[in-house]
């Protein structure tokens, strides 16, 4: 193990912190060992790497953490191969348990609305007015809208086109709200974005808005509410979801607006 640490010093730079995961998690792989009568690398084997991490899991160490400790055996493991003190690597076909997964937060109905009060009289509140109702109406990803041009909208059929993940592009509705907060920013942006600029949404230099300042926005905006909320774009993506889902039923049809490959 020590040998391989250096070894790791001299090739890779780890830094201390990393140094130090690496070490503790191959001092518990070797305590394993020393329990179970294991006395030498060479008769390690898959069912063991897996029985280890059970006993991890079982002793309350997280998936993550889990799955951190087998990537440290396996780089260990390829190291002893190099040596020739093993023939294969044994960690290489074991995972970590799954973790659970969370339920995406979401706000209700009475919440979304005091979100989306009407703007003050201020062409960057009413921008980011316009966004808060793209995003609840039409359920789209934080680079989406900040990707967004003024082709890719068409308010008179009330659609937006979206380049999602994967390059994929779809098509989704807009809501009549929605329709009205464009509309009033529109007419703003035109005395503050540059000459060539195509985004829909800019900031002060008249230049597309980046992710960062949209975040921060709304995180403003629920401060101004008084809602004791995180805010987040993406918190109006799933609560999107959430209330068309209980308003309609259509998972599929859920599935399609959000783009999701996968029910």
């Amino acid at each position: 193990v020590e040998r391989y640490l250096a070894h790791l010093r001299a090739e890779r730079r780890l830094s201390p912190h990393t140094e130090s995961n690496y070490r503790r998690d191959l001092a518990a792989l070797a305590a394993f060992c020393d329990a179970a009568g294991l006395v030498d690398w060479k008769v390690l084997d898959a069912q063991h790497v897996r029985t280890f991490a059970a006993r991890q899991h079982r002793g309350g160490l997280a998936p993550k953490s889990i799955q951190r400790q087998l990537s440290a055996l396996r780089g260990f493991f390829a190291y002893l191969i190099r040596e020739g003190v093993l023939a294969a690597n044994p960690a290489v076909e074991i995972r970590a348990p799954k973790g659970a997964k969370r339920l995406p937060s979401t706000v209700d109905a009475d919440q979304m609305a005091r979100l989306l009060a009407p703007p003050a009289d201020d062409p960057l509140a009413r921008r980011d007015h316009a966004m808060m109702e793209l995003l609840y109406s039409s359920g789209l990803r934080l680079a989406e809208l900040v990707g967004l041009d003024l082709m890719d909208l068409d308010l008179e059929d009330r659609t937006v086109r979206v380049l999602g993940k994967g390059a994929k592009t779809r098509i989704v509705p807009v809501g009549r709200q929605a329709i009205v907060a464009l509309r009033t920013w529109l007419s703003d942006r035109s005395s503050l974005a540059k000459p060539g600029e195509t985004a829909v949404f800019v900031g002060s230099t008249g230049r597309r808005l980046g992710a960062r300042a949209v975040q921060q926005r709304l995180a403003q905006a629920a401060r101004r509410q008084g809602l004791n909320l995180k805010v987040h774009p993406h918190l109006f993506r799933h609560s999107f979801a959430t209330h068309l889902l209980e308003s309609s039923g259509d998972l599929r049809g859920v599935q399609e607006l959000l783009g999701h490959a996968d029910i």
